[in-house]
Order: structure tokens, then C-alpha cells, then sequence
């Protein structure tokens, strides 16, 4: 990695800040937004099942439809360009067909590697506890979300994860299967109107042990 490149990351993590209120003029297309998105799932994930699913809410329908169920967050709701949920599918093991087939189209995986491995993990997700799926999924999709708003910074957007939502109404809200699509977070994104507030972190020494 060049020195250009380092320096281009670090002024990413480090400018990023939590925003709450954003220019309501700004808007992002469905064609930049879809970039941001494919870049954002180039995230790990377990045995690459990719269990994230994104649900982009910028009309004013949606957000309508999202205010009641984000109630202490109505400003991000109001002001963004877009609210992101996102959501796990603890059925993503029915894309893993679809997953591995597309290894093998493009010359990452052989055939009988894969066709081994798909056996493999289908006696795997048979029998894998749901507790033990649903934490994965939530961890997979966690990773996707922090890469979305890394990614959405690079592409000069300003953006605020939101747990504070209704969970347990939010997928039955916009027609989703509550039993088959969990809820991660909300993502709220746009150009902000007020510079974030910066802040502190525990030092290394406190939260890091070398052996």
C-alpha cells in the first residue's frame, strides 16, 4: 500500500463522525448509492454467505413509513438523503448455490472443490443451532455496515448508525418476513449541515494485552 493511500485512509476513519442532521437538498442517486452498497459488501462474512440484506429508504413514503419507528431519531429520518436498514437473512445459506457456482464461473474455485464444500455445509447449517446462526448474521452484518459507512465517507457522505428503533416491528413494516430478516441497524446517510462532534477513545494500553 503507498504512502498516498495510507494517508487517503486514515483521513477516512479519522474524519468520519456521527451526524445527525444533514443538507435535505442533497440527495444520492440510485446509481451512486448502488456503488456504495456493492463496495460495502466487500465485507467478510462467514464461509462467504453474505448474509446482509439493504433496505434504502429515501422516499418520502418510506420515510413516513420509518418515523413512527424511529422516534428519538426523527432528524436523521427528516434531513438524510437516505435511511439504510439493514438486515440479516438467517436463510442466506439458500444463496450459497448461487455463491459458489459464481467462484467456480470465475476461475477462484474448481468445481469439485466446490461441490465438496456445499455438501460440507449443508450438513453444517442442518444442524446449526438458530441462537449460533443469528449471532453470526449479526456479526457478518455488522461488518458490512461499518464498511458501508467507511465506503460512504470515501464517497463524501456523512453517516450515523442508529440502534434506537422499533426491531420487532420495522420488517413487517415494509413487507419483509420478520421470522427470516433481522434487524441490525439503521444507517442514517447524506452531506451533513453541522460538523460532527469529535471524540474520545480509550487509550491501547487500557483495551489491548500483548502475551
Amino acid at each position: 500500500m503507498s504512502t498516498t493511500q495510507i494517508s487517503d485512509f486514515t483521513g477516512i476513519i479519522t474524519g468520519r463522525r456521527s451526524i445527525r442532521k444533514y443538507d435535505p437538498a442533497v440527495k444520492i442517486s440510485k446509481e451512486e448509492m448502488t456503488q456504495i452498497l456493492t463496495e460495502a459488501t466487500l465485507a467478510p462474512s462467514s464461509v462467504n454467505m453474505q448474509p446482509w440484506r439493504f433496505l434504502v429508504i429515501d422516499s418520502a413514503e418510506g420515510k413516513a413509513t420509518l418515523a413512527p419507528l424511529a422516534r428519538f431519531n426523527q432528524t436523521q429520518v427528516e434531513t438524510s438523503a437516505a435511511v439504510i436498514a439493514v438486515f440479516g437473512d438467517l436463510n442466506n445459506f439458500d444463496y450459497a448455490e448461487e455463491i459458489y457456482s459464481a467462484a467456480v464461473e470465475r476461475g477462484f474455485m474448481p468445481a469439485d472443490v466446490k461441490e465438496n464444500q456445499l455438501a460440507r455445509l449443508a450438513g453444517h447449517f442442518s444442524t446449526l443451532p438458530a441462537a449460533a446462526n443469528k449471532d453470526t448474521v449479526l456479526i457478518d452484518s455488522a461488518l458490512a455496515s461499518m464498511q458501508l459507512m467507511l465506503v460512504a465517507r470515501a464517497h463524501g457522505y456523512d453517516t450515523n448508525p442508529i440502534g434506537g428503533f422499533e426491531k420487532d416491528k420495522i420488517a413487517e413494516a415494509f413487507g419483509m418476513d420478520k421470522d427470516r430478516y433481522v434487524p441490525v441497524m439503521l444507517i442514517s446517510i447524506g452531506k451533513a449541515l453541522e460538523e460532527g462532534h469529535e471524540s474520545v477513545r480509550l487509550p491501547i494500553e487500557t483495551i489491548a494485552q500483548w502475551k
